[in-house]
């Protein structure tokens, strides 16, 4: 089943998300943080890229990581 989930949000927040990334790659952590109120774990062995789009007249890149999701077991 797919989600997406996208947020906007003011530069100070976006600037403080980026620089916990980086800081946790640098690291060789995993990255926790939250989208639009759900929490997302980045895990140590995420791809890395970006994505530039061009359509009607607007700009855009996205920073993507991803990785393989991991199956939640039924809870008996």
């Amino acid at each position: 089943m797919r989600r997406d989930i996208e947020k906007t949000y003011s530069r100070k927040v976006f600037v403080a998300k980026l620089r916990r990334l980086a800081d946790a790659l640098e690291r060789g952590e995993r990255f926790v943080t939250q989208v639009a109120g759900r929490r997302v774990v980045v895990p140590r062995e995420a791809v890395f890229g970006i994505e530039r789009e061009r359509e009607g007249g607007i700009e855009e890149i996205e920073f993507q990581v991803s990785w393989p999701a991991r199956s939640r077991k039924a809870r008996p």
